[in-house]
């Protein structure tokens, strides 16, 4: 397992654009105490500052198993994993955790958090614990590029999560 150690908010030194759309995060929402959540790969999203706090905007679609875990909780972690894990991510953001247990069929190792109750997974070599603090439905009709309208051929417009990183632990790459 990385070894990771807890990284301060202004030590966070990361690429987003890499983390999210090359190595992707694993969204997970839920009580690890009470055997219930869910995870979805996710590669969109966002990092920065927000209402003075640090922040992650992901989105989520309807459609999603994860997405009634994410209007019933009120935390959830992105954990970024190595190229070894890329398997078992593209299970993770393909199958529903509706069908079964996928969790357990990608072979990664679900751990308790330190400040929350939505799990991380040991194998990440990146975990943010982060707390919900704002969320709003995209509004189709404030897209102003066309081709955002293609992305949605279900018209099943993602909903926003801001979520307040309350803690960090990463691996020494992600630390400055």
């Amino acid at each position: 397992m990385p070894k990771r150690g807890s990284i301060p908010f202004l030590k966070f030194n990361v690429n987003p654009f890499h983390l999210f759309d090359k190595q992707w995060f694993l969204l997970t929402c839920g009580d690890f105490s009470k055997g219930r959540f869910n995870s979805m790969t996710i590669s969109w999203g966002s990092l920065g500052i927000m209402w003075d706090k640090p922040f992650v905007q992901v989105v989520v679609r309807p459609t999603r198993y994860t997405f009634e875990f994410m209007n019933q909780y009120d935390n959830f972690t992105l954990c970024g994993f190595g190229e070894k894990s890329r398997s078992a991510l593209n299970l993770l953001g393909t199958k529903s955790g509706r069908d079964g247990n996928k969790i357990k069929a990608s072979g990664l190792t679900s751990i308790a958090s330190k400040n929350i109750a939505a799990p991380a997974y040991a194998e990440a070599d990146l975990i943010l614990e982060c707390k919900k603090m704002y969320w709003q439905d995209y509004d189709h009709s404030h897209f102003l590029l066309p081709q955002i309208e293609h992305k949605y051929p279900s018209k099943d417009y993602h909903r926003v999560f801001f979520g307040e990183i309350v803690a960090i632990f990463g691996i020494d790459k992600f630390k400055s």
